[in-house]
C-alpha cells in the first residue's frame, strides 16, 4: 500500500491552499499512491481568529473539490483537516474519501490543544473550536485504518481503540509547533506504533518562520517494529512510503502484546 505524504505550505489565501493540495494529489497519483494524506488545517492558517473564518459547513466546497478529485484520480484521499461550521460550532474536522469519491471516513479533533509551556509555547483551541466525540477508523480494500488529528495522538487510549477496531495504519494530520515538535514528534509516532503494533502516519504543513504559529513539518511514516520508513524536514515536500502489511501481521505474531493483554488487571481499584 503506497501512501503519500503531502508536506505543503499553507498560506493565508485560502484558494491558493486548495489549488497546492489539488495539483500535489494529482502528482501523488502519478506516482502510484494509493491513499493520499493532507496536513492538518491545509487550508487555513493554523490561528483561531482564522478558524471560522475559513470554515465551510457539510459538504462545502473543499469537501466537494477532494471527494471529486478523488473519483477523477481513483485514490484515498486523507483530507488533512479544516474548520467544520456545525449547529454554531467549530470543529477541526478530516474528511476521507474513497477512490470513488464517496465519504468513508469523518473525525473531528477530540483533543483540543490548550496548552502554556513554560518558556515555549501557548495556544487554547478551546477558545475557538468545540471537541468531537467519536473513535474514527474506516474501511479499505487494504483492511481497517485508524484516523486522528494531532493532539489526538497524545492519547494512547484512543489509538488502542482504534487497533481494537483492526486498524493497521493510524493516519494523523497535525502540525506541532517548535516547542513540542523537536521534543515528541518523532517518539510519539514511534510509540504508537511499537504500543499498538501498527503503522502511523503523520502529515504536517511545512515550516513557515514568519507566520503566527510556526509548525515544525518532519511528516513520519513509522512501521509495527517502530522503525522510521520516512521522515522529512521542514521544507515542503511530498514523501512516499510503501507499508507492507504483512509485515504488522508477522510482528504481532513474534511478540504478542495485543493478545497477551490482562484485562482482569487494567482497572484503578481502592486499596
Amino acid at each position: 500500500m503506497r501512501v503519500a505524504l503531502i508536506q505543503m505550505p499553507v498560506t493565508a489565501d485560502k484558494q491558493q491552499n486548495i489549488q497546492t493540495a489539488l495539483g500535489k494529489l494529482q502528482e501523488t497519483a502519478r506516482n502510484g499512491a494509493d491513499i493520499a494524506v493532507l496536513p492538518e488545517m491545509f487550508c487555513c492558517p493554523y490561528q483561531n481568529d482564522c478558524f471560522r473564518a475559513y470554515g465551510e459547513a457539510e459538504n462545502g466546497p473543499v469537501q466537494a473539490a477532494l471527494s471529486a478529485l478523488a473519483a477523477e484520480l481513483g485514490i484515498y484521499i486523507v483530507g488533512g483537516s479544516i474548520p467544520e461550521l456545525a449547529d454554531g460550532h467549530v470543529y477541526n474536522t478530516s474528511y476521507v474519501y474513497d477512490r470513488r469519491g464517496t465519504l468513508v471516513g469523518k473525525h473531528r479533533k477530540a483533543h483540543l490543544f490548550d496548552i502554556d509551556v513554560a518558556g515555549g509555547q501557548r495556544f487554547r483551541e478551546s477558545d475557538t473550536l468545540s471537541p468531537g466525540n467519536a473513535v474514527t477508523t474506516f474501511e479499505t480494500e487494504f483492511g481497517t485504518m485508524g484516523l486522528c488529528i494531532c493532539f489526538d495522538l497524545r492519547f494512547e487510549e484512543l489509538a488502542r481503540c482504534m487497533c481494537l477496531r483492526g486498524a493497521k495504519v493510524l493516519f494523523v494530520p497535525a502540525a506541532f509547533n517548535m516547542t513540542t515538535g523537536p521534543a515528541h514528534w518523532e517518539l510519539l509516532f514511534r510509540q504508537r506504533a511499537v504500543d499498538n503494533q501498527c503503522f502511523t502516519v503523520g502529515v504536517s504543513p511545512a515550516r513557515d518562520e514568519t507566520a503566527g504559529y510556526v509548525a515544525y513539518g518532519n511528516s513520519i511514516a513509522v512501521d509495527p517494529w517502530g522503525t522510521v520508513l520516512c521522515r522529512a524536514g521542514g521544507e515542503k515536500t511530498t514523501l512516499y512510503a510503501d507499508l507492507d502489511l504483512a509485515r504488522l501481521e508477522a510482528i504481532r505474531q513474534q511478540l504478542p502484546i495485543l493478545s497477551a493483554r490482562r484485562m482482569d488487571l487494567y482497572e484503578v481499584r481502592e486499596r
